[in-house]
């Protein structure tokens, strides 16, 4: 359940909304983007991500058969919120306000020159913090797999952040949940614990 610190740092995002024009980044609700763009290929791309990890995670990776929920699962229907209020955490301070506020000052100073470029440089280091934040352990190809997953799907989010806006990247991180944290919960808690 949030806390109000939470609440608190979600409500950092809210002025950096105004930026998201000036930085080259679609509004929230921007007609220009068609809902396919913003909301389905994204949730699809999650799912795909999703379904990735659960297969190498569940069924490549050697691990003992579950006697529990593991740590990235939680009970459902609590696993609902939690995941779905996490995306959204996650999405405001992974990309929302860095990708945004860098692109905003780099656009000020250098008034819309080499705004790819920059795009990219920002894109990069936003997407290598999730995975170096969360180093696997495992075998040495799991953890090239999960670091190199990782990089990718927030690398991807950083494209459809910039090229659909917010609810776009949102979209792919819910996809991804949903499978992962959400529906590998449901399989372990309904299926494999109540054997």
């Amino acid at each position: 359940m949030w806390e109000i610190e939470n609440l608190i740092f979600l409500l950092l995002g809210i002025p950096v909304l105004w930026l998201l024009p000036t930085a080259g980044i679609p509004l929230f609700l921007d007609a220009n983007v068609p809902v396919s763009k913003r909301i389905y290929w994204p949730m699809l791309v999650g799912l795909g991500f999703g379904l990735l990890d659960f297969w190498i995670i569940e069924y490549v990776l050697p691990h003992p058969a579950h006697s529990s929920l593991p740590p990235y699962t939680q009970p459902f229907p609590y696993s609902l919120f939690l995941y779905f209020s996490g995306a959204m955490e996650i999405e405001v301070f992974y990309r929302l306000i860095p990708i945004t506020l860098f692109l905003y000052i780099f656009n000020y100073f250098n008034k819309e020159k080499n705004m790819n470029a920059a795009f990219l440089v920002i894109a990069v280091l936003t997407s290598l913090r999730e995975p170096l934040e969360q180093w696997p352990d495992g075998p040495g190809w799991f953890v090239v797999y999960a670091l190199a997953s990782g990089f990718m799907m927030n690398f991807i989010q950083a494209l459809f952040f910039k090229k659909a806006g917010f609810i776009a990247s949102l979209s792919l991180r819910c996809g991804h949940y949903l499978v992962w944290h959400i529906l590998n919960g449901i399989i372990i808690q309904y299926f494999i614990l109540n054997r």
